[in-house]
Formats: C-alpha cells, structure tokens, sequence
C-alpha cells in the first residue's frame, strides 16, 4: 500500500516527503531540501529502502539537500524539467542570498522529466506533470492508481505557490487549469481558478484520510491511502492528520 511521511527541514520547514510502500518498504524520497541527517536517521528507523531521490523543482527549500543525499546512498536524482537548471546550477548562491548556514550544493540531476514521463518504484506509478509558474521546471507527481498527487509548491491550502521569485509567472501558474492534459489534472486537483465552495470541499476530502504513525526524528505521520477521497495533497496545510510531529525523544 502507497504511504506518505512528511519530514519537515531546515528553517524553512518544508515538507521533504517519504513515498514507501508500507509492506515492501522500497520508496523514493521527494524533495530532500536540507538536514540530511535527520531524513537519513528516519530512514532508517523505519527500515525504508530508498530506490531514488525525486525533485519537484529547484528552490533551495526543495533541493538544497539533493546532492549530499545522493552522495550519502547513491541513488540517482530524478527530475525537476530542465527549465530549472539554472536554479540548480545556483543553489549555493541561493543559500548566500538568505544569508543560510546550511551545508548546500548545486546539483544537477541524473534525469530530467518532461510532461507525459512516468517515475515509479515497485509497483507504483507516477504520471509527470509539467507545472511551470512558481518555478519554470517544477513537475507535479501524479499517481492514479490511488488518486493522489504530490504537488509541491504548486497548490497551498486555499492558495498557490508564489511566484515573485526568479522564474517566477503568476500568469503561468493560473493558467495551468487548461494545460496539455485538462482530464488528468482536473482529475488530481489542479484546478487553479478560484471556485465557490472548492476550499470546502478540499478540506472535508482530506479529514476523510486515514494515517498510521511512523517513528523518527520530526517525521509527521504517515498517509494511508486505504479510503478514497477525491484527490490528497503532500502538503502540511492540506493534511490535518499530519500535524502532529514526532520527534526524537
């Protein structure tokens, strides 16, 4: 069964996300953007078998622990698209604009992904989405199977992702709705436009979810796809059952 645990990193707090499968443990872990030590001893607490390291775009929130984690189990780093090379290519000098302590390196990743692609690890598949606005090269990892897509920073509860940093298109981002496959990404939620009533129903969709706990440090709780929701989203603010952190003792 496809699971999610979120780890929140660096002072940034952004959701670095463990998809697993909870009885074969194989899993790929989705935005490493920094603490790499706590996403390693999580890992290993549970006994998750990492397959590879997935990249929705390149902000340093997102990547800035990509390199070091691929050095540290060498795995490859799949994705964003390549319109976010040069976000890449610029981490370190992203880390020096926020004034940031913490260990980053640039990266550039062992496969871009276009629209259309496929990722997977054991039997579960994701359809690539490409969902440029808050970052050129930010994809969105689809799986239908489970009607569930990782978003990024694409979508926020009631909100979207900014889009004032460099790369950035307002324009872009909202026009998504209409994009290259409207179906499927009307299908995982990726309805931009704002809709009477939708926030609503996104929010009574996801208290619907059920969740196991998962041990770790700062790992939240874990997603149980068993029930059926519309569409789910790895996003704190989208998933009430995760708020609740837990953290080494």
């Amino acid at each position: 069964m496809l699971q999610a645990g979120i780890i929140p990193v660096t002072h940034f707090e952004q959701n670095c996300t463990v998809l697993f499968d909870s009885e074969t443990k194989e899993g790929v872990v989705v935005d490493p953007g920094g603490d790499v030590d706590i996403i390693l001893q999580t890992i290993r607490e549970n006994g998750i078998a990492l397959k590879a390291i997935w990249l929705t775009h390149g902000h340093i929130d997102h990547a800035g622990g990509a390199k070091e984690l691929k050095e540290a189990l060498g795995l490859d780093i799949v994705g964003p698209h390549k319109d976010d090379l040069p976000l890449l290519e610029r981490l370190e000098d992203q880390a020096e604009r926020f004034g940031l302590a913490m260990k980053v390196q640039n990266v550039v990743p062992d496969r871009w992904l276009e629209e259309g692609d496929t990722v997977s690890f054991g039997d579960h598949v994701f359809e690539v989405l490409h969902c440029p606005g808050h970052a050129p090269g930010h994809v969105v990892y689809f799986n239908r199977a489970q009607n569930f897509a990782h978003v990024g920073d694409v979508l926020f509860h009631g909100s979207i992702g900014r889009t004032d940093l460099p790369g950035g298109n307002h324009q872009q981002l909202l026009d998504l709705d209409p994009g290259q496959d409207t179906a499927t990404r009307g299908q995982c939620g990726l309805h931009l436009r704002p809709r009477p009533g939708r926030a609503d129903r996104r929010r009574a969709a996801h208290q619907s979810v059920s969740a196991r706990s998962l041990t770790g440090a700062k790992m939240k709780r874990a997603h149980d796809f068993s029930s059926h929701a519309p569409f789910r989203f790895v996003r704190g603010g989208f998933q009430p059952a995760l708020q609740k952190w837990l953290r080494p003792s």
